[in-house]
């Protein structure tokens, strides 16, 4: 690495020995069953937020995550050496990829891209219709990469990685995979809009990026077009990643990667943040501010001067006279007052909102299914459904299935609850999904937030009467939302 990134020797060097919860269940280790033995102790600690804590911790070892928030979030590059191929074993695979294909469902230019970058041109050669296995590995063999777009969708284990990750971020946390040939580079270099975390699964790429070239590139809002190799500088990180390594990068850095000749390459991309700034927080923030001062402040609804397209305008940028001065100190005025009427939570809200629909559904351990609507045994038997009644009672012990799967609103139409338990794996497939609660319960959802990973009886929910403290949990239990101590049938 170079001036401005940073590189790790792997673990076992700086501190002999795997990563482990203090007290608790081993994260890392050789006999540890890879990724999806990972997940599943992860999937002992109770609360949701400790387990994608948890999940940062292990994808950063041996940076502590404090460390790399300090250092590089937002900053420069982070390359982590762990001279461990096994470390992401199990989250994804060229074996997996085929399935995927082989399932039938994958889709040419939805799911998948095919492309090329020779001699400084960028290409996409996507057909149309289903991405047949005959088709697609043609393609590769021909010296095209492979880019899966939403591996989530097809993976179970990415599917779990990504939706216990996102609650550390409280942004979207995506992914894509990229399969490439020896000797081939499948994109022009770039930079883009979101928070890059490249884990590098098979094989090896050689990988250089580049600082921001302006002031005015450094964590942009939108990704790049393809840029040429003579608009780009020195890098200030090149290296060859292996299996295990993983290498991150703020968005506005520039990267492209090639494949070395004697192997190929598979890398997951794990990103995070796009959209996610004070600005696209004022861009919400701003237009409700000054709705709300239109309607309140006599102020913002007087006329503008009958003369004041005499003097203002850019023709008249340079003239200095006592009308230019008072206009723009009036405007000014007006615009620190906006302040004053600026609903931030509600923006918050909004944003939470938006973010809610973008999640993907939680992945549920054995006790959660058991003890949620999910695991409930209604079923048809002997001539009949049976099973079917959910019998909550003021001794049932509840709590949130996950800490963020829930966001209350106070809306124009009233209050309402969006969660994210029947969200599709596929980007945004399914509507947000929300119901209008009646105000008297924000109280109750407030007290379960809190409460949160704890159990509390449904008799001790802030409602006024038994019959709505019931109501309200059979209602959240209906939806997914909760889950009990204890599983309401015995099977």
């Amino acid at each position: 690495p170079r001036p401005g990134a940073a590189a790790v020797e792997p673990e076992e060097k700086q501190r002999g020995g795997p990563v482990a919860i203090p007290g608790g269940p081993r994260l890392a280790g050789k006999d540890g069953g890879g990724v999806p033995g990972l997940l599943g102790r992860l999937g002992r600690l109770e609360d949701s937020r400790q387990r994608a804590a948890e999940l940062f911790r292990w994808l950063l070892a041996p940076v502590a995550p404090g460390e790399f928030l300090r250092r590089h979030w937002e900053r420069e590059p982070l390359l982590l050496r762990r001279g461990d191929p096994g470390y992401y074993a199990g989250l994804f695979s060229t074996a997996d990829f085929d399935a995927a294909l082989r399932g039938g469902e994958v889709h040419f230019g939805t799911h998948l891209d095919v492309t090329s970058y020779a001699e400084g041109v960028r290409e996409t050669h996507n057909p149309s219709g289903r991405a047949l296995p005959a088709v697609v590995w043609d393609f590769y063999q021909n010296g095209c990469s492979l880019r899966l777009l939403c591996p989530q969708a097809f993976s179970p284990t990415v599917w779990h990685f990504l939706s216990i990750l996102q609650e550390q971020f409280g942004s979207m946390v995506g992914a894509n995979t990229y399969l490439t040939p020896p000797g081939t580079q499948g994109f022009a270099p770039h930079y883009d809009d979101i928070e890059a975390f490249v884990l590098q699964l098979e094989g090896k790429k050689h990988w250089r990026v580049y600082s921001p070239r302006t002031d005015a590139e450094a964590l942009p809002q939108f990704s790049s077009a393809n840029l040429t190799q003579a608009e780009l500088g020195e890098p200030v990180l090149e290296t060859v990643l292996e299996s295990g390594d993983l290498l991150y990068f703020p968005r506005g850095f520039i990267h492209q990667g090639d494949c070395l000749p004697d192997a190929h390459s598979l890398h997951i991309t794990v990103s995070s943040y796009q959209r996610n700034s004070w600005g696209d927080l004022l861009e919400k923030l701003l237009p409700a501010a000054l709705q709300m001062a239109l309607e309140e402040d006599v102020e913002y609804r007087r006329g503008l001067p009958m003369d004041y397209l005499g003097y203002m305008g850019v023709a008249n940028s340079d003239a200095v006279n006592t009308q230019r001065t008072a206009f723009i100190k009036k405007v000014q005025s007006l615009i620190k007052k906006l302040i004053d009427y600026a609903p931030i939570d509600a923006a918050v809200d909004q944003r939470a909102k938006s973010f809610l629909h973008d999640c993907l559904p939680p992945v549920l351990t054995q006790s959660e299914k058991a003890q949620s609507i999910y695991g409930f045994p209604a079923r048809w038997q002997d001539g009949g459904p049976c099973n079917v009644d959910i019998l909550i009672t003021k001794d049932t012990e509840i709590r949130l299935l996950c800490h963020g799967i829930i966001r209350l609103c106070n809306e124009e139409g009233g209050v309402m609850l969006y969660y994210t338990t029947e969200n599709s794996r596929v980007y945004h497939k399914e509507e947000l999904k929300f119901f209008e609660l009646d105000p008297e319960y924000t109280d109750s959802i407030e007290f379960l937030l809190s409460s949160y990973p704890n159990h509390v009886s449904v008799d001790n929910l802030p409602c006024e009467t038994l019959d709505e403290k019931i109501s309200l949990a059979t209602l959240l239990f209906e939806k997914g939302i909760l889950t009990t101590k204890k599983p309401l049938v015995q099977v």
